[in-house]
């Protein structure tokens, strides 16, 4: 889930491919700059926990058991 100030605010999904991680957000709302901007620095996060580099699309996720 995506949460924004403690809030469901959409889901993601990320699966690796080589050393690139993709990560693929769908909020519920559009994000502002400040949120966008929080949020890319926290998918940089993730590419550094998995050891990989990080690649953010904004858009549908179409994986799961919630797409």
């Amino acid at each position: 889930m995506l949460l924004v100030d403690g809030t469901v605010a959409g889901v993601w999904h990320h699966r690796r491919s080589g050393r690139t991680v993709h990560v693929t957000v769908e909020p519920l709302r559009t994000l502002g700059a400040g949120r966008r901007r929080a949020l890319e620095e926290q998918v940089e996060r993730v590419g550094q926990v998995l050891e990989g580099k990080p690649s953010l699309t904004v858009g549908p996720v179409e994986v799961g058991p919630h797409a």
